[in-house]
């Protein structure tokens, strides 16, 4: 058994496909296979079940796979306190965030980073903020932007700035020739919601039943930008955070709430056991950076 071998248990484990194993190992099929194959019949068990149309883990396969995680995670933190003591602000750094954040904020923050930290390897990942957990508790993941509160362990978090959530209304909506708007005047109406998974959605709907509105049923968008169309078409209203905000826009308006106004609280989260605290205090500064309006 050596430490190549468990990586390729992970890629199996985490798609559930030889093949698609295989291309994320930069390696043939039936050599990652035959490599499998070989570390079942030395441990004597079975990690997967294996049939044409799906890969499955066995109960054994299951409590393996977790120590195999463990072990990779442990072998890359003696790489990166090796990195860090002598470049804390060098090296590979995988960097997640939710779609709803991620696509406003990822490309100056990305230019800001080439700027400021030459010595990192940048690499983005969008995700929900569920897949985006999973992937920082097993290691995938160095930090991730994400909004708080969250109730995991292990976690260490940043708060970076509050994102305001404006009201976005069709400009041929009665609403529209008003300056600021109260959450009460929600009550009875209906809102466009981004579909399932998004943590949006979730702030969203608590606003929404507090002030008596109800979700649009007939209608669900996947992304930001969906939604921000089907405003435009007369199709309906909807929460927008002020970073994705398009300022005179035609055919919609943005209403500020009048005091209290909703909004989510963004963090930057890494692991507890992360060495690299220089490095997420700089990302920190330089996300701030990148949110700030520029200057005239």
């Amino acid at each position: 058994m050596n430490l190549r071998d468990l990586h390729y248990l992970v890629a199996v484990a985490d798609l559930h496909s030889f093949v698609q194993a295989a291309q994320r190992c930069f390696i043939s099929q039936p050599t990652l296979s035959m490599q499998i194959k070989k570390l079942e019949d030395s441990l004597g068990v079975q990690i997967f079940e294996r049939s044409n149309k799906k890969v499955l883990i066995t109960p054994i396969g299951a409590a393996i796979i977790a120590s195999a995680r463990r072990i990779i995670q442990e072998t890359e933190l003696i790489e990166a306190l090796a990195e860090n003591a002598q470049d804390p602000l060098a090296g590979k750094l995988r960097l997640g965030g939710f779609p709803t954040l991620s696509t406003y904020l990822f490309p100056q923050l990305a230019i800001l980073i080439k700027q400021n930290l030459p010595g990192i390897h940048l690499i983005l990942v969008e995700e929900k903020t569920d897949g985006l957990l999973q992937q920082l508790k097993n290691g995938e993941l160095d930090a991730a932007l994400l909004a708080l509160p969250l109730a995991e362990e292990g976690l260490e978090t940043c708060l970076l700035f509050s994102d305001e959530f404006l009201l976005a209304v069709p400009s041929t909506d009665a609403l529209a020739a008003r300056t600021k708007i109260k959450q009460v005047d929600l009550a009875g109406r209906q809102v466009l919601l981004l579909d399932e998974g998004h943590c949006l959605r979730g702030q969203a709907l608590q606003v929404c039943r507090i002030n008596g509105a109800d979700e649009h049923q007939d209608l669900r968008a996947t992304g930001l930008e969906t939604l921000r169309q089907m405003v435009k078409a007369g199709a309906g209203m909807t929460f927008m955070p002020e970073i994705a905000v398009r300022p005179d826009e035609a055919g919609i308006r943005y209403l500020r709430f009048a005091a209290p106004a909703p909004y989510r609280h963004i963090a930057l989260v890494w692991r507890k056991t992360s060495v690299r605290t220089t490095l997420f205090n700089e990302l920190s500064r330089l996300v701030q950076q990148a949110v700030q309006p520029p200057s005239c």
